[in-house]
């Protein structure tokens, strides 16, 4: 027993990063990452640019809409695309290029001065290129932390909805600072000071060798004599389907809600665009906490439990916004921040379920696919809300929508969301 130990020890000791040992070292890869998704998550920005791109191409607002709209679904195309050929190509390669293809996306929008060519260039070509960087850190730390998945991918993944926090106020002043055209430079500086970053950061993003594993650490499938591959395949498991239906529900409100928390702010509760577009930046915090919270809960309690309580959440805060009026900040603040940390949760639960209900040597390309439900929730979510708008009048029949879809999600998770192996068989020796 004492061998094996010092063998692993020696394994775990021998691996250096940034000039550490592996076991220290890692953990520099969580801020790391946090930073590459920062800077890819900026389109959560949007809204900052649409009001000067409506008055300087004068276009409407379902126009403005459409090249994040269009983001939003090449992201989640070129995630499993590109989860295929990851292990092969290499992360550190898959990282450089997919920066150069969104840095010349956000430069190429910066020159253009139509909505079409803005759904090219910012939609199609930058979307492609954040949809092939993605799911880089998120893999990378994977693998460093077997013993820690969830922590690790959950924290990472704040980075992404935690950019606006960022974004947002430097587009506001760069915008500011340039007059009505000003999204086309604010787009070109974006463009190429993200690509700059990315760049810098690419080469430190690699898996850990094959050998390697935390001290002290024993895979659990080996530790109960049971390999890995006994996890059906991702599309022949009844898992997957249940996953990706939960992930489309969960991300569903979430991804509108993004879309419509400042208009719902002024419309329905009166505030002013500067109260809006704080408590929009509020509402962000939360969807970054959810992040660790939903990646804690689905290791310690599994992603069924998780997306239960995710679903939970978004009932209650459905059901409190039915009830809001003029002046009801209050209503309006924890309605909205319930509903941003449920989808900042939805962030870990989908990677984090793709690593325990699947076999976890094909998590690149398996969250690729499980990640499609994303540009599923996002398309759903964007267009009934805004047809809603239309029909309506005003955003609250959205709130029952999203009840019943909660409620739809919890007998999901409840009978789909099983692993493949019990916990009786788990306890064998």
């Amino acid at each position: 027993m004492s061998i094996n130990n010092n063998f692993d020890n020696y394994l775990s000791n021998e691996v250096k990063l940034f000039g550490l040992p592996a076991e220290k070292g890692r953990w520099l890869l969580i801020p790391l990452g946090m930073i590459v998704l920062l800077c890819l998550g900026t389109a959560y920005s949007w809204s900052i640019f649409r009001n000067t791109i409506e008055k300087s191409l004068q276009v409407g607002a379902i126009e403005s809409l459409l090249p994040f709209t269009i983001w939003l679904v090449v992201l989640s195309i070129l995630m499993p695309i590109t989860g295929f050929y990851l292990e092969k190509i290499g992360s550190r390669l898959v990282t450089t290029v997919g920066a150069i293809v969104m840095g010349m996306g956000y430069i190429a929008s910066g020159f253009v001065n139509s909505i079409p060519l803005l759904i090219i260039t910012y939609g199609i070509i930058a979307g492609a290129g954040v949809g092939m960087v993605y799911g880089v850190p998120l893999a990378v730390n994977a693998k460093w932390f077997p013993d820690k998945k969830g922590l690790a991918v959950g924290v990472t993944v704040i980075g992404f909805g935690l950019s606006p926090l960022v974004t947002a106020p430097l587009a506001r002043n760069l915008i500011a600072v340039n007059g009505d055209k000003g999204w086309q430079p604010t787009l070109i500086i974006f463009g190429i000071a993200f690509t700059l970053i990315l760049l810098a950061i690419a080469p430190v993003m690699k898996y850990p060798p094959t050998d390697w594993q935390p001290a002290g650490w024993k895979p659990p499938m080996q530790q109960n004599n049971f390999n890995n591959d006994s996890n059906p395949p991702l599309l022949k498991s009844l898992n997957f389907y249940g996953l990706w239906l939960c992930f489309t529900i969960g991300t569903f409100g979430g991804l509108a809600a993004i879309g419509i928390a400042s208009p719902v702010g002024i419309e329905i509760i009166g505030l002013d665009k500067n109260t809006a577009a704080s408590a929009v930046s509020l509402f962000a915090v939360f969807n970054g906490l959810g992040r660790p919270l939903f990646g804690w809960i689905s290791d310690r309690f599994q992603p069924k439990n998780a997306a239960i309580v995710s679903y939970v959440l978004i009932m209650i805060a459905s059901i409190i916004m039915l009830s809001a009026t003029k002046g009801a900040i209050a209503t309006y603040i924890v309605a909205f921040s319930l509903i941003y940390l449920a989808f900042g949760g939805w962030m870990a639960i989908g990677p984090t379920s793709t690593l325990i209900l699947f076999r976890s040597q094909d998590y690149a390309q398996n969250y690729g696919i499980v990640f499609t439900a994303f540009g599923m929730g996002a398309l759903l979510g964007t267009v009934i809300a805004g047809n809603i708008r239309d029909i309506f009048g005003n955003y609250l029949p959205f709130f029952l929508i999203t009840i019943g879809l909660s409620i739809l999600g919890i007998i999901l998770a409840v009978f789909l969301l099983k692993p493949s192996i019990k916990k009786s068989q788990l306890n064998l020796t």
